[in-house]
């Protein structure tokens, strides 16, 4: 593993324990105590992924989430959440904004670690085929990683490309949230159901118009249809 993970948090033993955790994986790690100092990195480095506290000394971090999705160079970079905050309500928000996995503190180093791989390999697929397709107007590159809308690019994270692969992978076939959950984080699951449907909206959102091809079915789940 030759990745670069970015770790922002103000807690100086949080950053020692995880950056020896990550670097013990094989991983590349940067660190930062505040989101001034991150930001000045980003202007000239993009890390395979961030994780990113949300209770930060000189900014809010949901802010500096929401300032990575607008950012061309970066929207794409995964993003884990770590925050001590119990709120749901904050979670949730954070995964509107676009973070793609969240850890709440006090946390296993191993369980984090954990989650940085799985956020990584859902740009990964097993289909033979790396081209799916819904309805000939939305393409898959599942080895380019790229999802395009009547030839125009749809700038997904990490998780939402996963998911609208899932999805397409079959079909007019309906995964329930536990599917789709089980599918992303394995036996590495420990999430809100309400993540898929944040991420899901999000999906359809940036679609536009083809967003319509995602259907719900209430109480049950979600499936491509054409």
């Amino acid at each position: 593993m030759n990745e670069k993970i970015a770790i922002v948090d103000d807690e100086a033993d949080i950053l020692e324990l995880v950056s020896l955790h990550l670097k013990r994986s094989g991983f590349k790690v940067e660190t930062f105590s505040d989101g001034k100092s991150f930001y000045d990195y980003l202007k000239n480095n993009i890390p395979d992924l961030t994780i990113l506290d949300l209770m930060l000394p000189d900014m809010d971090g949901l802010d500096i989430c929401r300032d990575i999705r607008k950012d061309p160079r970066h929207n794409n970079m995964p993003v884990v959440m770590l925050t001590a905050r119990g709120d749901e309500t904050d979670t949730v928000l954070g995964l509107e904004l676009g973070a793609d996995d969240y850890v709440t503190k006090p946390f296993s180093p191993k369980e984090l670690v954990a989650r940085v791989k799985a956020v990584l390999r859902r740009g990964i697929s097993s289909q033979d085929s790396p081209l799916l397709n819904i309805n000939q107007e939305v393409f898959i590159d599942t080895e380019k990683y790229e999802v395009t809308y009547r030839n125009k690019p749809v700038p997904l994270t990490p998780t939402e490309f996963r998911i609208l692969t899932i999805l397409c992978e079959r079909k007019g076939m309906v995964f329930s949230r536990d599917q789709i959950l089980d599918r992303l984080w394995g036996n590495e699951k420990a999430v809100l159901d309400r993540t898929i449907d944040v991420h899901i909206k999000h999906i359809r959102e940036k679609l536009g118009e083809a967003g319509k091809y995602i259907s719900n079915l209430r109480g049950i789940g979600y499936k491509v249809e054409e």
